[in-house]
């Protein structure tokens, strides 16, 4: 016989009925907001089971809630409850959570994250009320792994797992396979052995996202044939913030057959690389993938990061070059490495400065006034600002001297380069101009 419920901290059917109440949203009542329970027959003594609106998607996270509470309640108020948020709360006994669960056969999406389930253990009896689950979240509950492999066990349907911040540093193998999981979340967790890793291929063999972020992950030790087999739908993978340091490790994932996409921020084999080497190193590295870090790569970005690649190890001893150098080399050759072109603008050009028969070679600031170069070339022609002239002579063009008059206009508009000449000519004077 099952001992009684214990009386203390707050319930299920409580919370539902203080947040759900129509004297708490008196503006919820009416068709199309939410769904008015009203059943035609219900339990003795639920007074509440004919005025609560609810709604298919129960969100009752950090309510305090520490059991179940009158299971006929839950029955009447929640037949139609598809998602329940109890993330947050006091639970701390599975068949408390039984108890919710079972009686809402509608159930897709359970989140129970953040609720202390570390020393609760899950009977088979109890697992067996989760069957209908195809969403489940147990992030930072420190859930044992036993108990997640009695829940892959028992829910048949279940398409999406979440143990996030679980502190597992490893896995137990299991006998038996769940099929139907797509995407597991077991990010922020301590598995740094792949040989833990592995064990999740025959555990989920139709596992098509898998997010590891953030668990030091220190390298892929299987051969291509294993990896092959390992994962074999695997689309997508997030390996970011762990361990990665070898590029051995990163052209291993061109072995699971089917991916897709990877992320890869923050390990530390790529640390030493500016942005743009990390995205074209590790582009050319995974011919297969068509997305990296969230973001597209395009036909042209894939060919500009395999030319790239060429060129980054062009100059490598032999014994460095990575397996994939040789590939791109046979699909485009040996490209030898681009000229370097220095896009940044000029700031100083060398100029000829002539005054009379004085000629002098200086060298000016290309972002000052024309103000401020007369200023510079007071101490050269011996003038004072206010009694000169200055002129401007390309020494390509065959126009003639142009007066360089405007003070606040800047040097570099006249796009004077090195060995153009500044003719300088006192007020008094007009321009001495060499003609044949």
């Amino acid at each position: 016989m099952e001992p009684p419920e214990d009386s203390a901290g707050r319930s299920f059917v409580e919370v539902l009925n203080e947040k759900y109440s129509p004297e708490n949203f008196p503006l919820r009542r009416g068709p199309g907001m939410g769904v008015v329970v009203v059943p035609t027959v219900g339990p003795q003594g639920s007074p509440m089971k004919d005025r609560l609106n609810m709604p298919t998607m129960l969100v009752l996270n950090s309510c305090g809630i520490v059991r179940a509470g009158e299971q006929p309640e839950i029955a009447a108020f929640c037949a139609h409850v598809i998602e329940l948020d109890l993330s947050h709360n006091l639970l701390q006994d599975w068949r408390q959570i039984s108890k919710i669960v079972s009686n809402i056969p509608n159930l897709e999406f359970l989140n129970l994250s953040s609720n202390p389930l570390a020393g609760s253990r899950l009977e088979a009896p109890c697992a067996g009320g989760f069957s209908g689950v195809r969403r489940l979240v147990l992030n930072n509950t420190r859930v044992s792994w036993d108990t997640v492999l009695l829940l892959t066990t028992e829910i048949s349907q279940l398409e999406e797992l979440f143990l996030c911040l679980n502190e597992y540093s490893g896995v137990s193998a299991s006998s038996v396979a769940c099929p139907t999981v797509r995407l597991l979340h077991i990010t922020d967790n301590s598995l740094q052995d792949w040989a833990e890793v592995r064990k999740l291929g025959p555990m989920f063999p139709g596992l098509d996202t898998l997010f590891m972020a953030n668990n030091k992950l220190a390298s892929i030790q299987d051969s291509q044939d294993v990896l092959r087999r390992l994962f074999p739908k695997l689309r997508s993978i997030s390996l970011s913030n762990s361990g990665l340091n070898r590029w051995d490790d990163i052209e291993k994932l061109n072995f699971f057959p089917r991916l897709e996409e990877v992320r890869l921020q923050g390990i530390p084999l790529l640390q030493s690389y500016t942005n743009a080497e990390r995205r074209s190193l590790v582009v050319a590295q995974l011919p297969v993938v068509s997305q990296l870090n969230g973001s597209v790569v395009s036909d042209y970005e894939r060919e500009d990061a395999e030319r790239f690649f060429i060129r980054y190890y062009v100059d490598y001893p032999e014994e460095q070059l990575p397996y994939r150098y040789h590939s791109l080399v046979t699909k485009y050759g040996k490209l030898e490495p681009l000229a370097e072109i220095d896009l940044r603008p000029r700031y100083r050009a060398l100029v000829e400065v002539h005054c009379e028969d004085k000629v002098e070679q200086l060298s000016i600031r290309l972002d000052q006034t024309v103000a401020e170069l007369k200023k510079q070339l007071t101490s050269v022609v011996q003038l004072s600002t206010s009694s000169m002239r200055i002129y401007y002579i390309d020494k390509c063009s065959a126009f003639g001297p142009e007066e360089m008059k405007y003070k606040t206009r800047a040097v570099h508009s006249y796009s004077i380069q090195d060995g153009d000449e500044i003719l300088v000519v006192p007020k008094t004077k007009g321009p001495k101009l060499v003609t044949n």
